[in-house]
C-alpha cells in the first residue's frame, strides 16, 4: 500500500482501515460519517475544518504502518 497523502479521499482512507477513525476524531474530524467525506480530500476537509493537514496525514501514515501485517 502507499502512503496516505492531503490528496486521498477520506472514505477511501476509512475503507482501507476503519480503525483510521479514530485518528480523524483525534484531530477533530468528526463527522465522517457525513456525505462530503466521501468525495473531500483530507487536505479540503482539513481547511474547512482548521485542521493541520501534514500533522494528520503523519498520523495516519504512522497509523497504517504500525497495522501491515
Amino acid at each position: 500500500m502507499g502512503k496516505i497523502t492531503k490528496d486521498n479521499i477520506i472514505m477511501d482512507v476509512l475503507m482501507m482501515d476503519r480503525g483510521s477513525a479514530a485518528i480523524f476524531m483525534k484531530h477533530g474530524m468528526h463527522c465522517l460519517g457525513c456525505p462530503s467525506s466521501s468525495g473531500e480530500s483530507i487536505e479540503d476537509a482539513c481547511a474547512v475544518h482548521g485542521i493541520e493537514a501534514d500533522k494528520l496525514v503523519n498520523d495516519l501514515n504512522e497509523y497504517f504502518d504500525s497495522n501491515i501485517d
